[in-house]
């Protein structure tokens, strides 16, 4: 989220299109975008937020982007970048897919928060909305999904936009409107929007805070802020957080926005390996990025080793977008 400093009214966003980050971290390695889908539809506006990537698990090889235009509803674009299909859902923020089953934020109702559900036809291709799940109060920000085997339960964790976390399972019965339990919650200090899990863990950004690692515990968690704002490695906001696996190791990637880089640690330790920065290129840098993702695997030529996918806050004069980049020129940059 990029917000307006009101007590410097002669200084822009950090990170904003009008001119430098008035803070820089450590300098990152570059790397350029392989390819970028095509604008979302919501022009002149802040408007893309949030990535995912769907993997078809009859064809590892094949996958699909699902992505929010918070202010219109979900695109689902092919790696090529093309828009291949579109739904109205109103203000939806975040999104993440478990199989067939997409689930976003939904921001309609500032009051009391809910979980839009919808399943990926990837033959049509169409989102098919599943209905809405309450999730009790608050303003519905940030989502993510645990990575569970098919036919698993989903479990989602839910971020208010006051930093409240609700971590629980996501019921789908045919003919029923979707339903959402909580597990356990906790609260973080702040304003907090990216989240991801490894396993039981649920990592989450604080914004103006940094990384948290959420660990349950009955019905709360143990908490541990494990990467500060430290205008070293993240510059706030701290917003879109990914993992990804390479050689044996699993890393998180997470969106340090107010200097347009990225950040890598090395999980479980969260041990810092290095920061990228997309630069200007065949499809132009990314800059003010909100959501991420990333994903191992071999799609094709383009992407052998994987894709990370980064919302780019400036796309010239079109309306915002989604770049892509190999991960393994990211991992090479890196050393890893």
């Amino acid at each position: 989220m990029r917000r307006l400093l009101t007590l410097l009214p002669l200084l822009s966003l950090a990170g904003c299109a009008a001119g430098a980050p008035m803070i820089t971290g450590l300098p990152p390695v570059q790397v350029t975008a392989s390819g970028e889908t095509q604008p979302v539809g919501t022009n002149r506006a802040d408007a893309a937020d949030d990535p995912a990537i769907w993997v078809d698990p009859a064809n590892p090889n094949h996958a699909l982007i699902v992505a929010t235009d918070k202010k219109a509803g979900l695109h689902v674009y092919d790696l090529a970048g093309k828009d291949i299909a579109f739904t109205q859902a109103g203000l939806v923020n975040n999104v993440d897919v478990a199989g067939d089953i997409i689930v976003a934020s939904d921001r309609n109702d500032g009051v009391n928060a809910h979980l839009a559900v919808f399943r990926l036809d990837a033959e049509g291709p169409a989102i098919i909305p599943r209905g809405r799940a309450a999730a009790g109060t608050g303003e519905a920000y940030g989502l993510c999904l645990k990575k569970s085997a098919p036919g698993q339960p989903i479990t989602a964790a839910l971020i208010v936009k006051d930093g409240t976390v609700r971590v629980g399972t996501l019921t789908l019965v045919e003919g029923a409107a979707p339903g959402f339990a909580v597990v356990w919650e906790h609260k973080i200090p702040t304003q907090s929007e990216g989240c991801v899990f490894d396993g039981d863990t649920l990592y989450v950004g604080e914004e103006d805070g940094g990384i948290w690692e959420l660990k349950p515990d009955g019905k709360g968690a143990t908490a541990r802020l494990v990467a500060p704002v430290d205008n070293q490695r993240l510059v706030a906001d701290v917003e879109g957080l990914a993992t990804i696996d390479h050689k044996g190791e699993r890393y998180l990637i997470a969106s340090s926005q107010g200097d347009n880089a990225y950040a890598v640690f090395r999980l479980p330790g969260m041990d810092y390996v290095g920061r990228f920065a997309v630069a200007a290129g065949a499809y132009g840098a990314t800059s003010e990025t909100d959501g991420i993702e990333a994903v191992a695997g071999n799609f094709g030529p383009d992407y052998p080793d994987g894709i990370f996918l980064a919302q780019d806050g400036d796309n010239g004069a079109l309306a915002q977008n989604f770049k892509l980049v190999r991960w393994d020129r990211i991992a090479a940059a890196l050393g890893l």
